[in-house]
């Protein structure tokens, strides 16, 4: 008597053979495309870091290389660390209880609940290898996402030289009006902080008035998003995040350490 094909005993062997061959595929095809996707993410961030600075972008390693020096900085002591900063994964060390340290619910205004040790910190430097200007990193939670981007420094570590978003889930027409070059540029020459070393930033609803040098507009119709803006940088910019750091900048200059 002819065998039965079509047995539920052979279709599930041919399904599980189909699943396992495409499982190989999907899993070597993961790991052969890796080298190309690091490579990539590596140029995007690249690309962010010369755009906040201000610097072209036609040849983006090359301008990288010779333009950027990237630092790891210890939030804690406000000083430059050991390590290949631009390598280093910061969200993946956030998640490591290792490399972050856990944030208080009352501090944790822009909620980020952890952060890591070390955060990267990249000099940009004019022809002559002089710093013209510093790039932080900076992240907090809007309405929808959590919002990355970096904020371009003078080397006073007070005045903003830039600033942009890159990465965020921010409501398109709303929120996401914080990659708009036309409210990326209203923080052009802003202080971060007072006299008094306070983080003195603010932004506003309506227009900032006229020469103000703390305050900015908020996005329109973007509350949530324009709130989640400022507890981002109440944070970043406190004792908590880059403040030491800024702190030692304003009264002695930038250490190369």
């Amino acid at each position: 008597m002819a065998s039965n094909n079509d047995s539920i005993s052979k279709t599930l062997a041919v399904v599980g053979g189909l699943c396992l061959v495409c499982s190989i595929l999907v899993a070597g095809a993961a790991v052969g495309l890796r080298p190309w996707q690091d490579a990539a993410k590596a140029r995007d961030r690249q690309a962010n870091i010369l755009r906040v600075a201000g610097l072209p972008l036609q040849n983006i390693a090359a301008t990288y290389q010779q333009r950027i020096e990237a630092r790891l900085l210890d939030l804690h002591s406000g000083e430059f660390v050991a390590g290949d900063a631009n390598r280093y994964d910061m969200k993946k060390a956030a998640k490591d209880p290792q490399q972050s340290v856990l944030i208080a619910a009352e501090q944790d205004a822009a909620g980020l609940k952890r952060r890591a040790k070390l955060m990267p910190v990249y000099l940009a430097k004019d022809a002559q290898g002089q710093v013209e200007s510093l790039i932080l990193p900076i992240y907090g939670q809007g309405l929808w996402s959590t919002m990355y981007g970096f904020i371009s420094l003078a080397p006073d570590g007070n005045t903003v030289k830039g600033i942009t978003y890159y990465d965020h889930g921010e409501t398109p027409g709303l929120g996401s009006e914080i990659e708009n070059p036309r409210w990326q540029s209203l923080w052009v020459g802003k202080l971060l902080y007072d006299p008094q070393g306070e983080v003195a930033l603010k932004i506003i609803k309506g227009h900032a008035p006229d020469g103000d040098p703390h305050r900015i507009d908020a996005l329109s119709g973007a509350t949530l998003t324009s709130n989640g803006v400022q507890h981002t940088f109440d944070y970043w910019m406190g004792p908590d995040g880059y403040g030491p750091f800024l702190a030692r900048l304003r009264n002695g200059g930038l250490n190369h350490g």
